[in-house]
């Protein structure tokens, strides 16, 4: 029968997804923590018993290694406009972040979402820049980002993510966190 493992330049996603040290994954499996650097890197090539080694000990440390709690890779500290803020304050928040959509609050309820292609859409169907000038967020937002509990698992919340870009977190109906499709992909 014919075994087949992943590359092993799998081995650095699969540490990484498990949240494993090179040095944790060295002392599990007995293999020196300068040839997994090596082998992760791609500058050598590891020997057949060496891989399957890792990919066993992986598999053995992930069964033991709880999956990553969501607020572990969570914004806490969630950057938002008020829904009755003008779109041009909206606009300076995202570029001074760098973020491409925000949630949008009354108070400290989540209403709706803004982004820059919400915006963009706005300018390319003709709206002036004196018009969005004038225009508040609750004018041109979308539909808020779902809510998942802080205890919903990875893959919940990966579902989620198919079909939005962002999840707000909550703890007793309070939004304490957010998650978008880059900062799941960071584990990667």
């Amino acid at each position: 029968m014919d075994m087949r493992f992943p590359p092993a330049s799998d081995i650095r996603k699969r540490r990484k997804m498990l949240d494993i040290t090179q040095s944790e994954l060295a002392a599990a499996s007995g293999i020196s923590q300068s040839t997994i650097t090596k082998v992760e890197q791609g500058k050598i090539s590891a020997s057949y018993n060496t891989v399957v080694k890792l990919f066993e000990t992986l598999d053995q440390m992930g069964d033991r290694k709880k999956e990553i709690p969501i607020m572990d890779i969570a914004t806490r500290d969630i950057v938002s406009v008020q829904e009755d803020s003008g779109v041009p304050e909206a606009l300076e928040i995202l570029k001074e972040t760098g973020f491409s959509q925000m949630p949008v609050f009354r108070g400290e309820s989540s209403v709706g979402s803004i982004s820059e292609k919400v915006i963009l859409k706005l300018i390319s169907s003709g709206k002036s820049m004196d018009q969005l000038s004038r225009m508040r967020v609750s004018d041109v937002m979308e539909d808020s980002f779902p809510t998942i509990s802080e205890n919903t698992s990875m893959e919940g919340l990966s579902s989620m993510l198919n079909t939005s870009n962002a999840v707000l977190i909550t703890r007793k109906g309070k939004i304490i966190g957010m998650i978008t499709r880059a900062d799941v992909l960071k584990l990667v």
